[in-house]
């Protein structure tokens, strides 16, 4: 597989930035097999398709409440609640058997968020196989990988600031150019991952850095579908302001929703690609 995320592995240090937000608030196999139309189907208007979404020591300040949001407002109306050794609902079986979703947000260093979450592994992985659905923001995306990781991608997982050409190179935030289904974007990015799927693999690239390697990708796991995206679609006028960068398309949720929809419903073909 190459080298995984070698530098976070090796102990660099990656800043972990604080998120000042203000944010508002089932069967996985039957429900992967139905989509957005099955969500509704199956949950009724009244009772919301469940996203569980970690919030821990494995993520950072502010990013499970930004990656709740995102999916609050996605198509689907997802209600969420947080998972986690600080939580009233724990990563379980039995918990994930009640969601539709698991997310893993951004947060630090791979080495020692794979401590933290390792004896979580089989649970996670059953629940994807089994026809549940993950979304992995920027370390979310490394911990799909194989070693250290869930297991969940077959591919390789890489850091972008070590590929040729990349347009930063340093671990600080940044606002990166992308092509999201073929079309120029901007997005808030700080030491996300590349994600290469390994040819003959079923899936999607949806969005490429300016090198041209994938910067967020859907594919298949067992009967499930796993979204990892390395830079932060989900990063809200907060991100920005902190960090006192400037996104110039505008903040906008739309490649994040785009991400959950191509996850729970399945890929679509990018215009004019497979």
């Amino acid at each position: 597989m190459g080298r995984t995320s070698s530098g976070l592995l090796r102990g660099e240090t990656r800043r972990i930035s604080r998120r000042r937000l203000v944010v508002g608030a089932g069967a996985a196999g039957t429900l992967a097999a139905l989509g957005w139309a099955g969500v509704s189907a199956v949950t009724g208007d009244g009772d919301r398709p469940l996203a569980l979404v970690y919030r821990g020591p494995a993520a950072c300040s502010g990013c499970a409440e930004a990656v709740a949001a995102l999916l609050r407002s996605a198509p689907g109306e997802f209600r969420t609640e947080y998972c986690g050794p600080g939580e009233q609902r724990q990563i379980s079986r039995s918990a994930l058997a009640e969601a539709a979703v698991y997310a893993q947000p951004g947060g630090g260093n791979v080495g020692p968020a794979w401590r933290r979450l390792r004896d979580h592994a089989e649970d996670i992985r059953g629940f994807v196989r089994d026809g549940g659905h993950y979304l992995g923001f920027c370390l979310g995306a490394y911990l799909a990988a194989a070693r250290p990781g869930f297991g969940l991608l077959d591919g390789k997982v890489d850091q972008y600031i070590r590929t040729a050409g990349a347009s930063v190179d340093s671990a600080d935030d940044a606002v990166v150019p992308v092509r999201w289904r073929g079309r120029p974007r901007h997005m808030f990015f700080q030491d996300g991952p590349t994600l290469e799927l390994r040819p003959g693999t079923p899936g999607i690239v949806l969005a490429t850095y300016d090198t041209g390697a994938p910067a967020a990708v859907v594919t298949a796991f067992g009967a499930g579908r796993v979204g990892l995206v390395g830079p932060h679609p989900e990063a809200d006028r907060s991100w920005y302001a902190d960090a006192e960068l400037t996104n110039p398309d505008g903040i906008r949720l739309d490649l994040g929703h785009d991400l959950v929809r191509s996850t729970v419903d399945g890929w679509a073909p990018a215009a004019g690609g497979s």
